[in-house]
This record gives structure tokens, sequence and C-alpha cells, in this order.
């Protein structure tokens, strides 16, 4: 499924390494900033941590700011996303200045710059066998889903372009990725689907 190029088995994991770990000194007065207003604005704690597959199924903490208050209703339960996302939580994941702490992730080996995104566990069952081969590599900061409607598109064409991926990794395509993704962000395109602040859960879905 994927070819075991020089770039696949050593130049990738590589410049993930290097790029990642310049990106935490350099963007450093940036968490703090961030952490601060996140702090002031939403409260502790300021990283939201969530386990996610990784390559080869296994599980990681995966590590974000958070944008979300933990408003409650009368029975205690947490209230609907769109009631606990603030204009400053929408702020950051336009910008995506959430995501920051994901950096750490890409050093530690959890996740590489570029890749399919980390989805939720509860998604591993109900995979088909296509869809699970997107875990044949470590997921994304950002990927070929992503530069191509993000949370606008259907997860049938989320899970086509993650395949698209991973068969066809290169260092160009690496490349082309990551600056295809910082348009995305300047123009904030694709940040949510018609039906849901972030994007729709997923139910097996063919």
């Amino acid at each position: 499924m994927i070819e075991e190029t020089f770039y696949v088995k050593y130049m990738k994991r590589f410049l993930d390494i290097i790029l990642s770990g310049l990106a935490l000194i350099v963007l450093s007065p940036v968490y703090l900033v961030v952490a601060i207003l996140v702090r002031t604005k939403l409260g502790s704690p300021v990283i939201f941590i969530q386990k996610r597959p990784g390559k080869d199924n296994k599980i990681f903490n995966m590590y974000k700011f958070r944008t979300m208050t933990d408003k409650r209703d009368e029975q205690g339960d947490l209230l609907p996303d769109d009631e606990r996302l603030t204009s400053f939580g929408k702020m950051l994941r336009s910008t995506s200045l959430d995501e920051l702490p994901e950096l750490w992730n890409i050093f530690k080996g959890d996740m590489s710059i570029v890749g399919p995104r980390p989805l939720l566990i509860e998604y591993l069952d109900i995979y088909t066998d296509d869809q699970i081969k997107r875990h044949l590599v470590r997921p994304g900061l950002t990927g070929l889903a992503q530069v191509n409607g993000r949370n606008a598109i259907s997860w049938n064409e989320k899970f086509q372009f993650d395949i698209d991926y991973i068969e066809s990794i290169s260092l160009l395509l690496d490349i082309k990725i990551v600056f295809l993704t910082i348009k995305k962000v300047l123009i904030k395109e694709g940040i949510s689907s018609d039906t849901s602040v972030t994007i729709e859960k997923f139910n097996g879905e063919n």
C-alpha cells in the first residue's frame, strides 16, 4: 500500500522533528499569549487533551488549546457544542491557533506535519477495510483532505483523500499541502460543515 521510499522511511520523520522543534521555539511567544487569553476567557485547563488513534491504531494524547466553555444544563450535562463555542473559540479555530500544541505531538512522534487528521477512537470499530488504511501512517497536523475542503466536505471524500495521500506520499506533495494549508488558513475556508460548528459525527456510512 505504501511505497517505502527514502523520504517515507527516513526523511519525513527527520523533517518532522527539525521543523516542529524550530516551530516550538519560534512560536513560544505566541503560545504564551494564546495560553493567557484562553485562561482569561475560557478558564482552566488551558490545554484540551483527547485520546486519538495514530499510526497502527496506537492511542496517544492529542493536545490542543481549548475553544469551548464548560457550561452545563440544570442536570449537569454539557451544553451542545454550538452553545459552548464562544466567539473567541471560533477565532482560535478559524486561524488554527488551537492546533498549535499539536506541534509537541509531532516532535514526540505521535503525529506528522502532513498526514490524515487524527479522528475519534470510537470510529475504529466502524471503518471499512479501505478507511482503516488511513492508520498506516502517522496522523497529520494537516492533510490532503484539509486542503480540499477541510470540514466542509463529506466523510466519503475525506477518506478518499486520505487513501490517495498514503498511496502517493512524497516530499513535493507534502510541501504542496503545507503551502495550500497556509492559504486555507489565511482565507478561513472550510472551518465548519453546513450543519455543524465543526464536523458531523461519523456513523459508519460507506
